[in-house]
Order: structure tokens, then sequence, then C-alpha cells
């Protein structure tokens, strides 16, 4: 395969389409365009019949593969039957059933589920939400919010202010609202497994004395478990108990950005279960759907929902999207967690995480320069010791994407965090086909 010669369709692509997240330039230098024509299960296959093994769950929303023919029957079942209405004074009966079952998912710590199309969106939900029931409450003053370094939640105005990443906020920053930012809990920071509690209370420590210096906070959000854009940062469930400790102790909301790490992901539905802890409001998206269509949904407590209700159409939630809760994306959503119901999900994500590890451990062991080798249910990250970091896709990420594709494999580092996130579905091909292709791009990079 020749993923660096551009097909007809990949050059049109160039002409008429602008791609996310992208330097096009970078297309004119050597930068792959893939143009796929389909995908099934784990894999990806260009016009010209070769195949890319997906490790990355296009950008982590593929759950249970490609076009799986339950996802796909209930999305064409439900097209026939109802495509689109509008969710003011209207509903309908997926959008229903999902609520209920978000809701029965969290043994109904929240509910009342309010739904859009992207996560950026679902988290510009969340901060109003909290931002409005302080203003109902009569705590106005409640204006800011608390992120955690090199945190991530979107790129719409609202979530970027509470992203701690300069490369997306800098060209920005004068339209930008002022935010907190407390340290990160990351344990890579640990030297040793004994100074892990350490990092953690350096971080809760951090987070406190910004909430006793500061009386304007309404909200702290963060990503559970995983900081992900910023290269798979981990830390421990202990973290999150210590934050929901502070939050109840100086009257603050907890807002959970699921988006990447929900869904099963971590290992459990929701992250926050490991900790056995429950937010105040809830963002989930990516995976909801399965993959297959747009969808995100923020859930909110009793005491959120009952912070609205009045009256006086000022104190009610006056946010709306056009295609809030679309049946089509709602009734994927819902075949999705009938797959969790179908799937001994958990059991099959304990036997694929031992292969994947029996595999990195030992090539971590043949290349000392795979550093700091970590996994968070089914997510694997490492560094790799070829230069630094960088997060303009230049360097190191885009030398090892552009190899990576000659070896069969969609895979795209965070600066020189090369990180994996598989389907639930693999199989012990798809795993001996990343690990042959890892084996060959860590000889060549390392």
């Amino acid at each position: 395969m020749n993923p660096n010669s551009l097909s007809p369709l990949a050059q049109r692509s160039l002409k008429a389409v602008w791609h996310p997240c992208t330097q096009m330039q970078h297309h004119d230098q050597g930068v792959p365009l893939l143009a796929i024509k389909r995908a099934q299960g784990a894999w990806l296959y260009d016009a010209d019949g070769n195949r890319y093994l997906d490790a990355i769950s296009s950008w982590w929303v593929n759950l249970f593969g490609h076009s799986h023919p339950h996802l796909v029957q209930a999305i064409r079942d439900q097209a026939q039957q109802l495509d689109h209405v509008m969710l003011c004074g209207l509903t309908h009966e997926p959008v229903v059933q999902l609520s209920e079952q978000l809701a029965a998912l969290s043994d109904h710590h929240l509910g009342h589920a309010f739904y859009a199309s992207d996560g950026a969106s679902a988290v510009e939900i969340a901060l109003k939400l909290s931002l409005h029931y302080w203003r109902n409450q009569g705590q106005e003053y409640k204006q800011r919010f608390v992120g955690i370094e090199q945190g991530y939640h979107g790129e719409t105005m609202g979530a970027l202010a509470v992203t701690d990443v300069p490369l997306f906020r800098e060209n920005y920053g004068a339209q930008l609202s002022a935010q907190y930012t407390a340290a990160s809990p990351d344990l890579r920071q640990a030297k040793s497994p004994e100074e892990q509690t350490l990092v953690t209370e350096k971080a809760l420590l951090s987070l406190q004395q910004i909430l006793d210096t500061h009386q304007d906070i309404a909200a702290i959000i963060l990503e559970p478990l995983v900081q992900c854009a910023a290269g798979m940062r981990m830390h421990s469930p202990d973290y999150l108990r210590g934050v929901r400790s502070l939050c109840d102790r100086y009257q603050v909301h907890l807002i959970l950005d699921e988006i990447a790490v929900g869904c099963g992901r971590t290992g459990t539905f929701f992250a926050c279960e490991q900790a056995g802890i429950w937010p105040d409001l809830l963002c989930l998206s990516k995976g909801i759907s399965g993959g297959a269509l747009p969808l995100s949904v923020v859930l909110s407590t009793p005491a959120i929902y009952q912070g609205f209700y009045d009256q006086d159409l000022r104190r009610g939630f006056l946010h709306s999207h056009s295609y809030t809760g679309n049946p089509l994306a709602c009734r994927a959503a819902l075949a999705t967690l009938e797959l969790f119901r179908q799937y001994p999900v958990y059991e099959l994500q304990n036997t694929l995480g031992q292969h994947i590890d029996e595999g990195l451990q030992a090539l971590a062991q043949r290349h000392p320069k795979m550093q700091h080798l970590r996994r968070c249910g089914v997510i694997w990250a490492f560094e790799l010791d070829a230069g630094p970091a960088r997060y303009d896709h230049q360097g190191f990420a885009r030398r090892f994407y552009r190899s990576a594709l000659q070896q069969g494999l969609m895979l795209r580092p965070i600066g020189n965090t090369v990180y994996l996130m598989p389907g639930y579905l693999w199989t012990e091909t798809e795993v001996q086909h990343l690990l042959g292709g890892l084996a060959h791009l860590l000889k060549e990079f390392a």
C-alpha cells in the first residue's frame, strides 16, 4: 500500500473540504489524506482495497466496530418511521427510552437528559446550566470555573475557556472568559508507585487553595481518570473522591466530561463509578451512539433540574439546537446500549487487555525509549523518546502517522504520546496486527 499517493477523491477533497484539526498545507508536504470507501468491524478500506486497522476508534467514537449490523438495522428501522422532529413541545419514543435508560445506568443519581450533537456542545450546556442555576439561586456572583492543567473540553468558546491547551486557546484568548486552573493529578509525575499518593494530594491541595481564595466559582470541570487530549494523562480514583469532597465543602458544582472516557471506555460504563462518586452534571458523546451518528447528552442531578422549575420563563433553560434529541441518533444510542447487554463487554475487555498488555510489555523491554507505558480500561499510552513533544503535527507525530499507515495502522500520536483505543470486540487477529505493526514502528523510531 502507498498512502503517500493521493487518490482522485483525496485530490477533490483538498480542493473542496476544510478538514478539522489540520494545517491544510501539510497535505501538500507529504501528510497522507486517505479516501476511505467503506469500513467494517475494526477495519477501514480505501478506494484501492487497502485496509487499515482503526486503532484509535475513529477519534474514540467507535465501540463495537464499524457498520455493526445491529446498529445499521436500528437506524434503518427508525428512518422508516420517524427521521426527525423538534423536541420543543414534542417528544418521541427513542429520546424517552434513552433518557430513562441513562438515568437507570446512573442508579438514578442523574437524569433529565439534555441533548445536543457533539461533545463541545454538551460542555457548553453543562457550563451554562451551572451558571444559570446559581443565578436562579440568587448567587449570580458564581461566574467562573476551575479547569485542570492541560485539560481539554472542546472548541466552542465556552468549552475553550475551560481548556488549558495553548495550541487551541492562544488565537482566541481575547474572546475567552478568564478561568482558574488547578494542578494536574497526572500520575506520571510520580517517580515510584509510592509517590502516587503524594501526586494526588498535591493536586487536591492546588484545587483547595483556589477554592479557599475565590468565592466566584460556579463549578469544577474535568475528565475523570484520563485527560485524553493532554496525552492520555491518567490519575487515581482517589483524586475524583477528593474533588467531590471539595465541591461539597465549598458548594460548587462538579462537571464530569465523560465524552471520551464514558460508555465503558475505562472499564465501567461511567468512569466516575470507579471512584464511587457522582457529579452534579455529566457529559457524554462519542461512543454513546456507537460511533454511528452525532449525539451528545448532559445528565443532571434532581437538584439542578429543580433549580430551573418555575413559572418564570427566564428561570427556565432556554438553550436549544434544531436537532436536539434526533430520533435516528437516539435509536443508534439505544442499539448501542442493547449491545452492552448482548455482549459480555467487560469480560471481553479483560481478555483483550491481557493480550495487549503482554505484547506492549514485551515491546517495552526491547525498546527502552518506550516510556511510561500505562493503561486505563481499554486505553493504552506510552511516550516515545524521539524528540520533543509537539502538538502541531510536525516532527515525530506526523512521521509516525505516515509510517503507521504503511503498516496498515490508523494511529495518530499526540505529540510524542502514542495511544491506543481499540474497539471492544477486537479479536486475536486485530491484536496481532497491531503488535506486529508497532514492532516495526518502534524499530524505525526508537
